[in-house]
């Protein structure tokens, strides 16, 4: 699954992320979603997300 809807995505789901920091080389972050941060139903680019650990980025993909 892609994280590009926002129905798929919901606190305390295990996704990856790009953070911002690494949009150029594409590096994905493992965690935990805290809260979420995009309010449209469907973003191109990913679901923005804030992990429990703090960080934020653009869902890529939602591990099952």
């Amino acid at each position: 699954m892609n994280g590009q809807r926002r129905s798929d995505i919901y606190p305390g789901r295990l996704v990856d992320v790009v953070l911002k920091n690494d949009q150029g080389t594409g590096k994905l972050t493992r965690g935990t979603v805290k809260n979420i941060l995009t309010n449209s139903a469907n973003h191109p680019r990913g679901i923005k997300v804030r992990l429990e650990d703090g960080q934020v980025g653009r869902v890529q993909v939602i591990i099952k």
